[in-house]
């Protein structure tokens, strides 16, 4: 005989959180329910992962449009920096996540330092594109300039 059980975390070869799943009434009752990897789905928890379904989908919704509001912010603006330069192009220093950082906050937009990909420090002169993960998978990308310093 088999139980419907509601999966609270993924399982292999089952299914993942949420899953509305049929297993052997001994699996659910001896394994799956005592680990808490799972609760019989009675019409009671059915209705109950539904409405956690909902709020999660609001909260989403929410974090998705607050992360869209600071991507615009971040794309409007344009990071400066002026370094001193090698004839070639080359900067004698570098510009870092730090510096990006500092740049964003003093534009009053608050974005955590670790979002920042800069994959290494930008170490020539021109125009580069740095992508920040903000919240929801939206990636917003900041456009940094690094000019020569006038001797």
């Amino acid at each position: 005989m088999n139980t419907n059980v509601i999966l609270r975390e993924n399982v292999e070869g089952l299914g993942t959180i949420g899953d509305v799943v049929s297993v052997k009434a001994g699996y659910a009752r001896n394994y799956l329910v005592p680990q808490g990897f799972a609760s019989v789905a009675n019409e009671r928890n059915v209705k109950e992962l539904e409405h956690e379904k909902r709020q999660l989908a609001r909260k989403l919704e929410k974090l998705t449009k607050d992360a869209e509001a600071i991507k615009a912010r971040i794309e409007k603006l344009t990071c400066e920096f002026t370094q001193r330069a090698s004839e070639e192009g080359k900067l004698f220093g570098s510009v870092t996540s730090m510096d990006l950082d500092a740049k964003i906050k003093e534009a009053g937009i608050e974005v955590d330092r670790k979002k920042i990909q800069l994959g290494e420090a930008i170490k020539s002169l021109g125009e580069h594109i740095v992508p920040i993960k903000l919240d929801a998978g939206v990636v917003a990308e900041l456009k940094v300039v690094v000019k020569a310093e006038e001797a």
